[in-house]
């Protein structure tokens, strides 16, 4: 008698902005039993994300196990070329092949949900439902044949960011029903065939821009709310887990991972501010305080979060910085950030330079720096704030970079970074 061989199975189970600290102290404390349970039984990595530490560059390392010098993607914004114009990048834009792709030549069939910077959905050899930012239903599906599905179980991509951060009672609302249509797409979606399986939870992200004291504040009145969200993430995680293991052990591995980690704000730092006030920037007198009013008198500017463009002659309109002052530029504004202080605590961790960062075709697209702040201070990259320190209503939480989890069932390594981790995942099907 002939048996069929077992399917080797690989899942990843993306966690949005979930910091290794947290994960940690939310396993021990008994909030997350299931990840304990993984964490005993495999190896809990804390992993550096992207520079920018921000889920459109990260999760585009992740997917193509590649930066940005290579991929293409250096943000949530670019600029179009030769201009100071503001463009949105999209998956379009992704100039490298996902892992997925790799897989597909291997034969294997991908399943992903909610993957986020993967909008509008474009065919991969399996099924793509795009995350955020994805504006309409409709292009974030391929195959399309699945849109009806999910429409008539209510999912949706996201929340309505701007009114959460206004209204707690719809943001919570909304993180329900998010979390819920999310579910609902993991069980249509865990009957298809497939070798690879990614779901994304998005609303860990949200709850800690947006309530990140109510998780760290035990007297806070939705801090019950905040571990309880929890609970129900660690819920899903145990039932994925149990799933996999009725597909053998031997047969099947479960991941975890983040896309960068996360702390509280204690203060915003406008990066255009303070090279105005340092001299680096220069506006057109009269015009609206916009990138398009920059001047040739303007050494640098900052892209959004924390991305220092030189003002080049061969790259810019008003251009006045030439290769040979590159190096004297840099030294300037390093002596000068790492001076830069709010009520006598350090604002800056480090300056980055590109060719730390980004290798690759596409490199030299990208920034000339940057900035990694101290937790604390959330880098901005708004060309309207005039000044340098500030708060955002709302918003509590900010990114961090050498905070993201990556568990794994066995030790994959120190020293991890996001882009590390598709050549793993790749990897661990010759293993199994």
């Amino acid at each position: 008698m002939l048996f069929k061989k077992k399917k080797k199975r690989v899942c990843v189970i993306g966690l949005d902005g979930v910091p290794h600290s947290l994960l940690v102290r939310l396993a021990e404390s008994g909030i997350m039993p299931a990840a304990a349970e993984l964490i005993r039984h495999g190896h809990l990595h804390r992993m550096k994300a992207s520079l920018p530490e921000i889920s459109a560059v990260s999760w585009t390392d992740f997917m193509t196990g590649l930066d940005s010098g290579n991929h293409g993607i250096f943000g949530f914004t670019d600029l179009k070329p030769r201009s100071y114009e503001l463009r949105f990048p999209n998956f379009r834009d992704v100039k490298a092949e996902t892992f997925w792709d790799a897989l597909g030549r291997q034969g294997r069939t991908s399943i992903v949900v909610n993957q986020p910077s993967t909008y509008p959905a474009r065919p991969i050899p399996g099924s793509l439902v795009s995350g955020f930012v994805a504006l309409e239903l409709a292009k974030a599906v391929s195959p399309p044949s699945h849109r009806a599905a999910l429409e008539k179980m209510g999912y949706q991509v996201d929340i309505d960011t701007l009114r959460a951060r206004q209204d707690a009672s719809f943001f919570w609302s909304e993180l329900d029903k998010t979390f819920e249509g999310s579910l609902r797409a993991l069980d249509y979606f865990w009957k298809q065939e497939w070798d690879f399986f990614e779901f994304v939870v998005t609303g860990t992200d949200r709850l800690h821009h947006f309530h990140w004291t109510a998780l760290e504040d035990e007297s806070h009145p939705f801090h019950r709310r905040a571990l309880d969200y929890y609970r129900r993430v660690d819920t899903l995680i145990g039932d994925v887990a149990r799933r996999l293991d009725g597909a053998g052990r031997k047969n099947s591995a479960l991941f975890l991972l983040s896309d960068h980690g996360f702390t509280g704000i204690e203060q915003e730092v406008s990066l255009n501010a303070w090279l105005e006030q340092q001299g680096f920037l220069e506006f057109a007198p009269g015009a609206e305080r916009d990138l398009r009013a920059v001047t040739s008198r303007s050494r640098a500017f900052a892209l959004d979060p924390n991305r220092i463009h030189f003002n080049r002659r061969d790259r810019f309109p008003e251009g006045s910085v030439g290769e040979a002052d590159s190096d004297v530029l840099k030294a300037e504004l390093r002596s000068s950030l790492s001076k830069l202080e709010c009520r006598g605590r350090k604002v800056v961790r480090r300056v980055f330079d590109a060719a730390e960062i980004y290798h690759g075709p596409f490199a030299g697209l990208g920034p000339d720096l940057v900035v990694l702040a101290e937790p604390g201070f959330d880098m901005k990259g708004s060309a309207r704030k005039k000044d340098v320190f500030g708060r955002t209503p709302g918003l509590e939480g900010m990114h961090t970079w050498d905070d993201a989890v990556f568990l794994a069932p066995e030790e994959c390594g120190t020293d991890l970074k996001i882009s590390d981790l598709a050549s793993i995942l790749l990897m661990r099907y010759n293993n199994l």
